[in-house]
């Protein structure tokens, strides 16, 4: 925790002894306030908000506190450090809104792919791998984190496109003997490069040619259109 983080815990924690109406030993003792966790969703949104602007180290509970219109005291009775906040709001990222019932199905491998590709899901593809990247001081230092990572931002991608691939195999399309699971974590892993590495956009360009030309061809199919 940053040395401003540490007066604002403090000043918190007077905020929060006046708010629970903490009184003195000689006092006669009163249950303070049942704590309210219906402000819980906006605060964890906005400490991904604000994760995705400004990383891990340069992240604030101040900054989450404003962003959520809460009060310090509010977070730091929930949330004592910074790190606890922070995989708590991992944990609840959302997942992908497709879930395996509604999966596209057009029939082939490349169509289902392609219509994955929506504005909404690129945007928050984005915003994932961006948090993922204000992550990056952490993962090393906590297996915890970075298991939590995984499974909000890589894992529900991962998971459709192996559901896809399998749907693929069923149906004949694709041999048995493709290599599922590696086909799945292509195009996350690839998004992940081209956006922290490369610092370019994913937009629709670059996942059509992550499609046609390596998800496709390496499931067996030819290249390009002509697997359709």
């Amino acid at each position: 925790m940053t040395q401003s983080d540490s007066l604002a815990r403090a000043e918190a924690v007077a905020e929060l002894e006046a708010d629970t109406g903490a009184e003195s030993p000689a006092s006669s003792p009163r249950l303070g306030r049942k704590r309210d966790h219906t402000r819980d969703p906006d605060i964890l949104a906005a400490a991904i908000d604000v994760l995705a602007e400004t990383g891990f180290d340069g992240m604030t509970i101040d900054m989450v506190a404003a962003r959520a219109k809460a009060g310090k005291a509010t977070l730091y009775r929930r949330w004592p450090s910074k790190a606890e906040l922070v995989l708590d709001a991992v944990v609840c990222m959302k997942a992908a809104d497709i879930s395996p019932a509604s999966l596209p199905d057009t029939g082939s491998l490349r169509g289902d792919l392609i219509a994955l590709i929506k504005p909404r899901s690129i945007e928050e593809g984005e915003k994932k791998l961006q948090v993922m990247a204000g992550l990056v001081s952490m993962l090393s230092q906590s297996p915890e984190l970075a298991e939590a990572a995984n499974a909000a931002i890589v894992e529900p991608r991962a998971a459709l496109n192996r559901l896809l691939l399998q749907r693929a195999v069923d149906r004949g399309e694709i041999s048995p003997d493709c290599d599922i699971d590696t086909l799945a974590v292509l195009m996350p892993a690839m998004a992940a490069f081209r956006i922290l590495v490369q610092r370019k956009p994913m937009d629709r360009e670059f996942l059509m040619s992550l499609i046609d030309g390596v998800i496709v061809p390496a499931a067996g199919l030819g290249h390009g259109r002509s697997a359709q």
